[in-house]
């Protein structure tokens, strides 16, 4: 185990009261190890951007513990939680730039709060906009700059005050594909560099695939599940998780078969062989009714889907077989 950097303890948040109340966030626990991209998934309205909200206090749950980096944020007065949120950088999706100000001078904009003398905040700002690839873009206005350089540059600036943690809410969402791409690899870039812990609030399973170590899916305020990102690939245990995961999956009411397993494997095997193994070992043959391949922190993983024999002798000895596999994990999926 890692040493943690974020501790979320029971943390939980009622917006209104009475019969009108919503309830964002229930008995939520999770832990950040410190310089892990750790993502935090979820359809719409699953209490994700109320829980980084209450990250750094911008929302105060209504109960529960926050701990960054070994202070309780939860337990501190105003003046210190001001002073604790220097190390906490976040960044949104509608960018938050100051319009009427260049990209230099968003940058160095929380600098000159913290009483930086404007020499030494411009001198800062000018690393930092190379850092994120817009040396040569220190003039330019917000208005001036394209959808990927305007998150650059709320990147340089949520990085300012040296933070230990970077939250992101939703930061590439209003990106196109290929600068989404961009984005992400610049965040995986400075994790790697600067040993800055990554937290990503998002809704598309494909950015978590991309860069994340760990991840949290929420469900209607509650974590449903969590752990590293190939397990939960590999053996989504809930129906959220599943749904996330295998968004086009095939639709099990759908298939032609009495049961169904799912194998999924980390690289060391590959669907061929082990298919034409299973026949030629065992004399089983199985449908294939679905297959997916995707890369996640530079690994293959791939799932299949198999239709297994009527027979129950036939079907339970190529069940073993294929739990004899090395790596290989093998789940009978429950049919309606």
């Amino acid at each position: 185990m890692g040493q943690p950097i974020i501790e979320i303890q029971d943390v939980s948040k009622t917006f209104g009261a009475g019969g009108g109340a919503v309830h964002a966030l229930e008995h939520v626990s999770l832990t950040v190890e410190r310089g892990e991209i750790f993502g935090i998934i979820g359809l719409s309205g699953a209490g994700k951007s109320t829980l980084v909200r209450c990250m750094n206090l911008l929302e105060r749950p209504t109960e529960g513990r926050v701990i960054v980096d070994g202070r309780e944020l939860t337990a501190l007065r105003k003046q210190e939680l001001r002073q604790a949120r220097r190390s906490i950088g976040m960044i949104f999706q509608s960018f938050n730039l100051l319009m009427q100000r260049t990209a230099l001078d968003n940058v160095t904009f929380p600098l000159e709060l913290v009483g930086v003398s404007r020499d030494e905040a411009r001198k800062k700002g000018r690393q930092l906009l190379e850092t994120v690839g817009l040396g040569d873009r220190a003039d330019a206005y917000p208005a001036q700059l394209s959808g990927g350089q305007k998150q650059r540059v709320a990147i340089a600036r949520a990085l300012a005050t040296d933070p230990a943690v970077l939250l992101c809410d939703e930061a590439t969402s209003a990106l196109d594909p290929t600068t989404t791409l961009s984005i992400l690899e610049l965040l995986k870039e400075l994790n790697r560099k600067l040993g800055v812990t990554v937290v990503i609030i998002t809704h598309e399973m494909k950015v978590v695939e991309r860069i994340c170590h760990s991840v949290a899916i929420l469900s209607g305020g509650v974590v449903a599940e969590q752990g590293r990102v190939e397990d939960i690939f590999t053996n989504p245990r809930t129906e959220i998780g599943r749904q996330l995961v295998y968004p086009d999956g095939v639709r099990l009411d759908e298939l032609m078969a009495s049961r169904v397993v799912r194998i999924a494997f980390t690289g060391g095997s590959s669907y061929e062989p082990l298919i034409a193994s299973l026949v030629m070992d065992c004399g089983v043959k199985v449908n294939i009714l679905g297959a997916d391949t995707r890369d996640i922190d530079g690994k293959a993983f791939g799932t299949m889907l198999l239709g297994l024999p009527e027979d129950p002798a036939e079907a339970a000895r190529a069940v073993k077989y294929l739990q004899s596999q090395p790596n290989l994990t093998v789940e009978e999926v429950p049919q309606k």
